[in-house]
């Protein structure tokens, strides 16, 4: 970090907030003692709090001068449900669920900006610390939109971040454009006719008529998608039969699409719907297809991208900084929020695992495993990045 940015906040206090954070973790809309510690620690400083906004979230309000201008920064509070593996002293204290995406770190990453803003108060206009629920398949930030976020607390522009493994620590990594990918579950039963195995034709085999939708599916992306475009579509669940001697009447298979623009997603829904009718018609069958839109793309404003990259190359320094970050296939509910408003989602480097040390699993330090652990060491880089886009969008 650039040493112009250095912080007059306790940071080895963060440091405990964080792993008691991730002694306790809690699953999306259930955390309730997450809230509390975070609701205490901005109390603590004089910042205004609203909770139960989308269920378990919470804003910290900190507004200074005469300003009309206002920012919104963001962190998820929800944990995973895995069990744990590492066996440091602060690894999750509760079976079966585990900080394994670095939430708990986004968390003290903020919790740390609120401390320095409210303690130094070199900013003109308000600040709205959105702390977040259920981001982890519960689409907690559309929850927080609907339940009058934007309306209740104003903001002119919302940045986020997220840990990013694989990425050096303390680099910070971002794009104009998109960001992160959609997220789609879909489901496509095949209806058939049971028989014995022994007369298949007596019956109306919803397994073969399933099995060449498998293989058909990927037609999609092969030959009706724009080359130049990316798409993902996954099969990942395949399920039919309960005997030997049955030819079976119902078969499902289920799984994933990801693509980066509506557009996109609207021609493979409307594609995957045509294949398994007709298909399932060749073989005299019916087919129903599920097509469920959990997270839209994430999609940074080309302004504010431009503006969190100029305030990143301030805080890490130009080296550190990638600012056409190739986009990934993973999704994140911040796409509901700048669906809503302008604003910009990067990635903060939490390195290859070099900072595991006594008590670490030797599994892979990546997110979604069972021998994760948030680097400590790059909290002095989100903070200063939050508390530097705080500062520069109110500049005084």
């Amino acid at each position: 970090m650039n040493s112009s940015f250095q912080l007059d906040i306790d940071l080895a206090e963060i440091r405990t907030i964080r792993h008691k954070i991730h002694e306790h973790p809690e699953l999306g809309y259930a955390e309730y003692q997450t809230a509390d510690l975070i609701a205490n620690e901005l109390t603590k400083v004089g910042i205004h709090v609203t909770r139960g906004i989308g269920h378990t979230g919470l804003v910290g309000t900190l507004s200074c001068g005469s300003g009309s201008k206002a920012i919104g920064l963001r962190a998820d509070m929800d944990a995973l449900p895995i069990t744990e593996t590492n066996e440091f002293s602060h690894c999750s204290k509760v079976p079966g669920k585990m900080h394994a995406c670095g939430h708990d770190g986004h968390v003290a990453m903020l919790l740390g900006a609120a401390k320095q803003l409210a303690k130094r108060l070199d900013f003109n206009g308000t600040v709205q610390f959105i702390f977040q629920p259920a981001e982890e398949g519960g689409a907690g930030g559309r929850a927080m939109i609907e339940d009058g976020l934007f309306e209740r607390f104003p903001v002119d522009a919302v940045f986020g971040v997220h840990n990013w493994p694989g990425i050096p620590a303390g680099h910070i990594a971002l794009r104009a454009g998109a960001m992160m990918a959609s997220s789609v579950w879909f489901k496509i039963t095949i209806q058939g006719v049971a028989c014995h195995a022994a007369m298949p034709q007596r019956g109306r085999d919803a397994l073969l008529a399933a099995a060449h939708l498998v293989t058909s599916l990927q037609s999609i992306l092969s030959r009706n998608m724009e080359p130049i475009d990316s798409a993902v579509l996954s099969i990942t669940k395949f399920n039919a039969g309960t005997a030997d001697s049955i030819v079976p009447s119902e078969a499902w298979l289920s799984g994933t699409v990801r693509t980066f623009s509506e557009d996109t997603t609207n021609m493979i829904e409307q594609r995957m719907r045509e294949l398994a009718e007709h298909t399932a018609s060749g073989f005299q069958c019916s087919a129903n297809v599920e097509f469920v839109r959990n997270y839209p793309p994430t999609i940074n404003d080309t302004e504010q991208a431009l503006f969190a990259g100029n305030v990143a190359t301030q805080v890490v320094g130009a080296a550190a900084v990638t600012r056409d970050f190739s986009p990934t296939m993973a999704s994140e509910d911040f796409s509901f929020m700048l669906q809503a408003k302008p604003g910009c989602y990067a990635f903060i480097g939490n390195g290859s695992g070099e900072h595991r040390g006594s008590g670490h699993n030797l599994g892979p330090c990546e997110l979604h495993n069972d021998a994760y652990d948030f680097n400590d060491a790059i909290l002095p880089t989100g903070i200063a990045y939050f508390v530097e886009l705080t500062r520069q969008f109110l500049r005084p």
